[in-house]
């Protein structure tokens, strides 16, 4: 799926073609080529896999959960881990330290958070003030901004955040009149720094990701701590996970997969290719 730029994920990615084949050629199964295809979309990735286009698909649990009820064959092989952040906490203000989010080597977890992120814009930085004063929104201060979202089964991009506004105003995305979904998160980050967003959904280590584009490709002159706030967080949300399209694959071969995918991400290369989707084991 397209949670970071295609081209990255293909450049991050390209290793795993041979991880895989090695692997499974260990156990007893010969492949002479492995194709990897960055999808449009969560969406468009999981209609692939369910009408057998793909064979295995990198998607959120949102996606897997709204899709497999429509797709029989779309069977979860295995499920992501990632390393904590330094911050994890719900109350947005010790998010805006100025300080880098980053990973604690030390912790695993099951679950991540997602962000409201408020950008450049002048509306942005009036809510971002408000927030570190510590003084609690109310629905006046976010109906009239513009959002940057996700598609709608994204969990960090949409769904979450849409759960977000309503436990605090009883309102949702239909409420509000400005709302936008980008191509990716790299888009939402782009436009947070041009200001064409306000606020935009993210994953909670997005701008970890995006750290130098936004000073390069984004053309800001000051760092990406200093230039957004987080002015909400979501709930936990599970991590993603690997699915496979069971009338594609025998049940051997979909075991084979998945201890390939528990041991290719033991090694170094495979660690860097896992690191597209921040999954650690």
């Amino acid at each position: 799926v397209p949670s970071r730029p295609a081209e990255e994920i293909y450049v991050i990615t390209e290793p795993l073609k041979q991880l895989l084949i090695d692997n499974l050629e260990a156990q007893g199964f010969l492949f002479d080529d492995v194709e990897i295809v960055v999808s449009g979309s969560y969406e468009s990735a999981a209609v692939g896999l369910g009408e057998g286009e793909f064979d295995i698909a990198f998607l959120p649990a949102q996606t897997f959960a709204e899709f497999s009820q429509y797709f029989p064959a779309m069977e979860p092989i295995v499920s992501a881990a990632r390393y904590g952040l330094n911050k994890d906490s719900v109350d947005a203000m010790d998010w805006n330290d100025g300080l880098p989010t980053f990973d604690t080597t030390d912790i695993y977890r099951n679950y991540y958070r997602g962000l409201i992120i408020a950008g450049t814009s002048t509306a942005a930085r009036a809510l971002a003030a408000k927030v570190n004063s510590g003084t609690e929104l109310v629905w006046d201060d976010v109906k009239d901004l513009t959002w940057c979202v996700r598609s709608e089964t994204s969990s960090s991009g949409y769904i979450y955040q849409n759960y977000w506004l309503q436990q605090n105003f009883g309102k949702t995305f239909d409420d509000i009149a400005n709302v936008f979904e980008t191509s990716g998160y790299g888009a939402t980050m782009a436009d947070l720094a041009t200001g064409n967003c306000d606020v935009g959904n993210v994953y909670a280590d997005a701008r970890m990701h995006y750290v130098d584009r936004w000073t390069s490709d984004y053309g800001r002159t000051e760092s990406i701590w200093a230039e957004t706030d987080v002015i909400g967080v979501t709930v936990p949300i599970m991590n993603d996970l690997i699915a496979a399209n069971s009338d594609n694959l025998s049940p051997e071969l979909i075991v084979a997969l998945q201890t390939a995918f528990i041991e290719i991400i033991k090694l170094e290369a495979g660690k860097d290719v896992f690191s597209v989707y921040s999954h650690t084991g």
